[in-house]
């Protein structure tokens, strides 16, 4: 019959062990502020895709021309009762501000891209931050929303641009899978564009354009079919 053999400590030795424990644990403590000062901040960084898991998609429309268009592609994303994102163009808020109401009157997420849409890169911190806010403003008072996504005109951003971002607390929206429809495709290609890369997650940037219009409907329906929800940028941030 084996016996087990139980070892015990001095009492002394029970109390200096505890000691040295609480000691650590106070100085991890005090410490914890000094060393997040030393540790380098976190850089913003911006977000091409939301969330790889589910079989979610959003249309990140970006909006300062093509007004023309848009009353088709509200009425097929009405028709699909699929809502989406649209980043709103400062200047272009100010010269349709019915067309913006009705966007958002109709469901819709409302992003902000600039007021007159120039380079960041080529910004101060500051210019980037005054473009920024006065399209949240402008866009607030037509549409008593409050833009919280970004998405820098040409895709164009460095850490100055993301900082400034940031401290507005705006996320920075890219995307993964581009129609480039500025360049007025033929509606195939552009359908191609996005079904032959299309993911969960998937950010599909787009504008408002002939092209774009005229393939909506189709690409929607095929969309579906795959078993795809057709969302906004923040609900696939989700």
């Amino acid at each position: 019959m084996r016996l087990i053999m139980i070892r015990r400590f001095p009492q002394w030795y029970v109390f200096f062990a505890t000691g040295i424990f609480l000691t650590v644990a106070m100085l991890a403590g005090m410490l914890q502020p000094y060393l997040g000062e030393l540790l380098p901040p976190v850089k913003p960084q911006p977000i091409s895709q939301g969330n790889t898991n589910n079989p979610k998609i959003a249309f990140a429309c970006n909006v300062f021309w093509g007004e023309e268009f848009l009353p088709d592609m509200l009425n097929t994303l009405d028709k699909e009762n699929s809502k989406i994102t649209f980043f709103i163009g400062g200047s272009w808020a100010k010269r349709y501000p019915d067309l913006l109401k009705d966007i958002a009157s109709r469901g819709h997420e409302l992003g902000n891209h600039t007021y007159s849409h120039p380079h960041p890169n080529n910004l101060t911190k500051q210019q980037n931050q005054e473009q920024i806010t006065r399209t949240e403003v402008l866009v607030h008072e037509t549409t008593n929303i409050k833009t919280t996504l970004y998405a820098p005109p040409y895709g164009e951003y460095n850490d100055n641009v993301l900082a400034a971002a940031a401290d507005l607390g705006y996320t920075t929206i890219m995307w993964s899978i581009d129609t480039i429809d500025w360049q007025r495709p033929p509606v195939e290609v552009l359908k191609n564009r996005v079904l032959k890369k299309i993911h969960n997650g998937a950010i599909i940037l787009m504008h408002p354009t002939d092209p774009t219009a005229k393939a909506l409907p189709e690409l929607i329906k095929e969309l579906k079919a795959k078993g795809y929800t057709i969302t906004t940028v923040s609900d696939i941030l989700n």
